[in-house]
């Protein structure tokens, strides 16, 4: 009886072997897509948060565009997103009337500010508008 289960082990060994092989490279590719997606997920974030503080700034009474830029660029630069681009649709918000919208657009591509394959992935531009009435 004891000679059987230890011929069972010996014939279990590549089994094991053969499982890891399976396996392994799904959980690798499992591991690897959720930070891709939580680094997204982060600059997406980033983008609206960069938004709304340059949009905010700039709705201020005695405010421009470059005070609203300036905010929004130190926040990403904070955050280290690469590549962005600030921009205020609508003009000069300094010559804007109290109660107008002001819409301001920030984007960065997803290549440049991926840490594990963004070479890999299509290049995506993500944008995050916000839209705030002027003080």
């Amino acid at each position: 009886m004891l000679i059987r289960s230890r011929r069972k082990q010996t014939n279990r060994r590549g089994v094991a072997t053969v499982e890891l092989a399976v396996c392994l490279p799904v959980l690798v590719l499992l591991v690897f897509g959720a930070i891709e997606a939580s680094s997204f997920i982060f600059l997406k974030q980033s983008l609206n948060v960069a938004a709304y503080e340059g949009v905010r700034e700039a709705v201020r009474v005695g405010s421009s565009n470059g005070n609203g830029q300036n905010r929004a660029e130190n926040i990403l630069n904070a955050r280290s997103v690469n590549d962005f681009n600030v921009a205020f649709l609508n003009g000069d918000v300094s010559a804007i009337d109290r109660g107008e919208d002001v819409v301001i657009e920030v984007s960065a591509p997803t290549n440049s500010n991926s840490p594990l394959v963004g070479q890999f992935i299509p290049n995506r531009t993500l944008t995050a508008r916000v839209v705030m009435v002027k003080e």
